[in-house]
């Protein structure tokens, strides 16, 4: 009872944070082991594709020895916690980096791409939904409902060769999608990762807008690929809200228009937030082919690069990377969840 009482008179906000990040722990170590036994599945000797078709079998089983690849998978696995408790991911069989090393390197491009995308995804499909309902069989309400069948159907990938083909072959208003900035220009000193930050921060204007210039292209086909969900459920939630009871009431009370629409908004945000969240990890996997296309060097042309070739390390790193980040958004979710319905009890 007194660990009851001590508990409630925590915050509210603060039980929640801590009520979610308590399951954070057991989760990653469930991903770690999934993933651990699956990629252990996956056909193709890396020892093999390592040294070639022509290597002997004593070359062949030395490097496996040398890869810890001849024990258990009990073994395998304990070796390999016991070096991620140190910190270590193993080392890429592909580049012979260290896999945190490579990692920290690419990290930064993947989640700079997804979070300007999420921005524009949110700010695109929320404004328009929102004129949608607002402003009823307006151009925008016709436009919506063609964007919407069409959004969810069509491929990143070819959203993407559109976009080059028409913005960059014909039109010539892009750069070529070669990497994150000019190759004629130096990259920004590394602060937070981020070209358009980084050459913010030091004052290099000309590295600013070339790595503007190249989000362009894949942020918009991000953008245009990802809005059409979240516009549609977003127009469902609002529309139901917007015609509600307590909002005609608000109108007859003679409040404003602007209040009644961001009063219904603020009531819609509990499903939105969670829409959001679900749209920002699974932007994490949809950017590996947009990568490719564009040549962004992130984490999706990592983890290409680790299945083709069974690199064990490199592909645990990614997942185990992709895991957390996914597991923080969807716990950042529950707290804005709970911060947004105060009906929900901690």
């Amino acid at each position: 009872m007194v660990l009851f009482s001590a508990w409630r008179s925590i915050p509210r906000s603060i039980r929640i944070v801590i009520a979610r990040i308590g399951v954070l722990i057991p989760q990653m170590f469930g991903v770690m082991f999934a993933t651990f036994l699956l990629i252990r599945m996956l056909p193709g000797d890396p020892a093999l594709l390592m040294l070639g078709n022509m290597a002997t079998p004593e070359a062949i089983a030395a490097l496996r020895e040398r890869l810890n690849l001849n024990g258990t998978i009990w073994s395998q696995f304990g070796s390999y916690i016991k070096a991620l408790l140190h910190g270590d991911l193993g080392t890429s069989m592909f580049t012979s980096n260290p896999v945190t090393v490579d990692l920290m390197q690419r990290v930064p491009a993947t989640l700079e791409l997804i979070t300007y995308s999420m921005i524009f995804t949110v700010i695109l499909g929320v404004g328009i939904a929102v004129t949608s309902v607002v402003r009823k069989g307006g151009w925008v309400d016709r436009g919506s409902r063609i964007y919407g069948l069409a959004a969810g159907a069509i491929p990143d990938f070819w959203v993407g060769l559109l976009l080059i083909f028409t913005l960059f072959h014909l039109a010539g208003v892009a750069p070529a999608p070669f990497g994150r900035i000019d190759s004629f220009i130096t990259a920004p000193p590394a602060v937070t990762g981020f070209f358009t930050i980084d050459s913010v921060i030091a004052g290099n204007w000309t590295a600013f807008r070339s790595s503007v210039s190249h989000l362009l292209l894949p942020v918009l086909t991000l953008t245009i690929v990802n809005a059409g969900g979240l516009m549609k459920m977003t127009q469902s939630t609002f529309a139901d809200i917007y015609k509600s009871e307590f909002i005609r009431h608000a109108r007859a009370s003679g409040l404003s228009e602007r209040t009644l629409v961001l009063s219904a908004l603020r009531n819609s945000l509990p499903p939105i937030i969670t829409m959001i969240g679900f749209l920002f990890g699974f932007l994490l996997g949809a950017a590996v082919l947009v990568e490719t296309i564009f040549a962004w060097g992130g984490l999706g042309q990592y983890a290409v690069q680790a299945v083709m070739n069974s690199d064990y390390p490199a592909l645990q790193g990614f997942v185990l990377v992709a895991a957390a980040f996914i597991l923080v958004v969807y716990t950042a979710v529950d707290v804005l969840y709970g911060l947004a319905d105060p009906r929900i009890e901690i």
